[in-house]
């Protein structure tokens, strides 16, 4: 049995105006373009941004303290930390290693850092598993975050969907939840549909390129892109076989599957996915209003609030999928 515990951080509300972006507060940077259209349609009203300061792995600290304390976790138990980041802290050290410090885990643990996002928290759910049944590790401590709002330019649209957050999830011998098999998938031939191209060492220094896509966006170089068309495409292509995939894999029949918890990319997208597949809307969660987009974050928090509105319960079968950046997918059935 391998189980997990959740806790999950928004960035502390310490200022509204700091912290909290409305769509109100948006249109500010859009002129005139009116930007309650593509609120609406991708299905959020605000997003926490991180301050100036403020990254990722700090967020992800304090969700791991929470989460310690909530559970009454001894942190001298975590024996292995893994942090899915696209936000690290560093070029290097990874962040997992400086997390360790300050989280005073044992330096008899292991920990990296991986850069997914949008499946990132499936891949981590699969890696803690395979460490605990190898006997590599107990208790491994998943970490998320991203602050994908540090990488967006000022104009770009995508401001609309993406905000800042991290989790922490606890994965031991007890807990909430089975985690079954897990399938995986990666096309790199797509790469290119959401990256920050500038930065890296292929691409080391910024030069200010900015050009149109086919769908008259801009493309700027040394920012977050996202080929939003064809970011859609792929999903609606990959994501009704990856649902088959995951039900044959864990020997599960759909209709013993009792909720979909997906990645929260957007309203729009889930709710195709939704009706492609065949999966009625009590069934399936789609609530990203109030946090947008969080990256790797969006299925934790997406779990949490279920539990928290008793909309997943003791007994049930839930699918859990994300699919993205890479591009990647993954997906797993969890029993609680």
């Amino acid at each position: 049995m391998y189980k997990g515990y959740f806790n999950i951080l928004p960035p502390p509300p310490l200022s509204m105006c700091e912290n909290i972006l409305t769509n109100s507060g948006l249109q500010f940077f859009f002129g005139n373009i009116d930007i309650t259209k593509i609120a609406k349609s991708v299905g959020v009203n605000q997003r926490y941004v991180a301050t100036e300061n403020q990254t990722a792995a700090d967020m992800a600290c304090e969700a791991a303290n929470k989460l310690f304390e909530e559970w009454n976790v001894d942190r001298k138990s975590i024996d292995f930390i893994i942090f899915s980041t696209q936000s690290s802290d560093y070029f290097l050290p990874a962040s997992s290693c400086v997390l360790q410090h300050r989280l005073g885990i044992s330096t008899t643990a292991g920990a990296f850092d991986y850069g997914l996002g949008c499946s990132g928290y499936t891949y981590g759910l699969a890696m803690a598993k395979s460490f605990i049944d190898s006997g590599l590790a107990r208790n491994v401590l998943l970490l998320t975050g991203d602050t994908i709002s540090k990488y967006l330019h000022p104009e770009d649209k995508n401001r609309i969907l993406f905000g800042d957050s991290a989790t922490a999830t606890l994965i031991s011998n007890e807990g909430l939840a089975e985690i079954g098999e897990t399938v995986y998938g990666t096309d790199g031939s797509g790469a290119e549909a959401i990256i920050v191209k500038n930065g890296g060492s292929r691409h080391l220094a910024r030069t200010g390129h900015e050009e149109k896509d086919g769908a008259d966006n801009v493309r700027r170089d040394d920012y977050f892109y996202m080929n939003g068309e064809q970011v859609f495409n792929f999903t609606i292509d990959r994501v009704p076989q990856l649902i088959d995939d995951t039900l044959s894999k864990n020997n599960v029949k759909k209709e013993h599957i009792d909720y979909y918890v997906f990645h929260q990319a957007n309203k729009f997208m889930l709710n195709t996915i939704r009706k492609v597949c065949s999966i009625t809307k009590d069934k399936f969660y789609i609530n990203i209003e109030n946090t947008g987009n969080t990256t790797s974050s969006t299925i934790p928090i997406a779990l949490k609030h279920c539990l928290d509105e008793n909309k997943i319960q003791k007994g049930q079968q839930v699918m859990i999928a994300g699919f993205g950046v890479g591009l990647s997918w993954a997906a797993t059935v969890l029993k609680f």
